[in-house]
């Protein structure tokens, strides 16, 4: 199972994310901003060039192999909206994703998944569209508040709806190989650190509909890997919460012996988690990573953490920005 085909060399391109900032250099030549590529693609700068930021994820990761490529599509954002804006002032062709995978059942990267599979297939009522989902993702979720009363959270989309949209819906909770063996996708993520508990306070619909039960696990959570020939393998993880040290850790025992390249996604140190950030920051310094990039919901104090303890390595992620590894 984890005979992971190794790319040549992989893209990935931030399509959603919490900021957009196209200003900020980078360490590395290997990554481009939204604004070198409007640069290249001859855009006029202007408000309605502009990507849109949003509180979500969505990136498109193309591996290539030799001269044929394929691509993934890694979540899709809040909103159908603002991924289709962001598509189209980019100029990425979702007619080249292969498959479209959602990393667990959250409406920030889950609002999107209709119009991505309409996008994917382009009119074509022919065409259908691997999408790959933890079965366990489709319950309603919500915060419980100080009071006891439930803020709940927008439904993720249903297998059956998404396959009246053209999605061919595949469930999973053990790991999987796709588009050619290039895409890791995990299994469920093993919770091992003594300090990463997933999302206190947040609850899920009992099976028989009748009430609520805790739900901070979040055990549909999962990542993809991709390895990178001669450099590694590299995790991109939507919100971590299953703690991002878990993440790193469950991907490092999957793929034994060789090294991890680096990380992007959600850390999910904002808000109620910050008082993990030394924790977190302490236990990633284990994995030798040369690429750090931070996203979504990591929070503008632990990216500050993290880019005090691992300098250039740090390369936070934003709105239209490509990493090219």
């Amino acid at each position: 199972m984890h005979e992971l085909a190794a790319a040549d060399r992989i893209d990935i391109l931030v399509l959603v994310d919490n900021v957009t900032d196209f200003l900020s250099s980078s360490p590395a030549a290997e990554v481009e901003g939204e604004l070198s590529r409007f640069w290249r693609r001859g855009t006029r700068l202007a408000g309605h060039s502009l990507c849109c930021a949003a509180h979500g994820f969505s990136c498109a990761v193309t591996a290539w192999s030799g001269k044929s490529s394929q691509t993934l599509l890694f979540d899709a954002g809040p909103e159908g909206a603002v991924l289709r804006t962001n598509v189209t002032r980019l100029g990425f062709d979702m007619g080249s994703v292969g498959a479209v995978f959602l990393s667990h059942g959250h409406w920030d990267h889950a609002g999107g998944m209709i119009d991505a599979i309409q996008m994917v297939r382009g009119g074509d009522e022919r065409r259908t569209v691997p999408t790959y989902m933890h079965p366990g993702m489709y319950r309603t979720r919500a915060l419980k508040a100080p009071d006891g009363s439930m803020r709940p959270f927008e439904d993720v989309p249903r297998a059956g709806t998404l396959e009246q949209h053209g999605a061919q819906v595949h469930h999973a909770t053990e790991p999987q190989l796709i588009l050619d063996d290039l895409f890791y996708i995990s299994g469920e993520i093993p919770r091992v650190t003594s300090f990463e508990a997933g999302m206190p306070g947040q609850y899920r619909r009992t099976e028989d509909d009748t009430g609520w039960e805790p739900d901070p696990l979040l055990m549909d959570e999962r990542f993809v890997a991709v390895r990178v020939k001669g450099k590694g393998v590299f995790v991109l993880t939507a919100c971590s919460h299953a703690g991002v040290v878990n993440v790193l850790t469950h991907a490092r025992a999957c793929f034994a012996g060789e090294p991890l390249l680096g990380v992007i996604g959600g850390f999910h140190l904002a808000g109620a988690t910050e008082p993990l950030i030394p924790q977190t920051v302490a236990g990633m310094g284990g994995f030798g990573l040369k690429i750090i990039a931070p996203a979504h919901c990591t929070g503008w104090r632990a990216v500050g953490a993290l880019a005090a303890e691992f300098g250039d390595a740090v390369m936070p992620s934003a709105v239209g920005k490509t990493y090219r590894l």
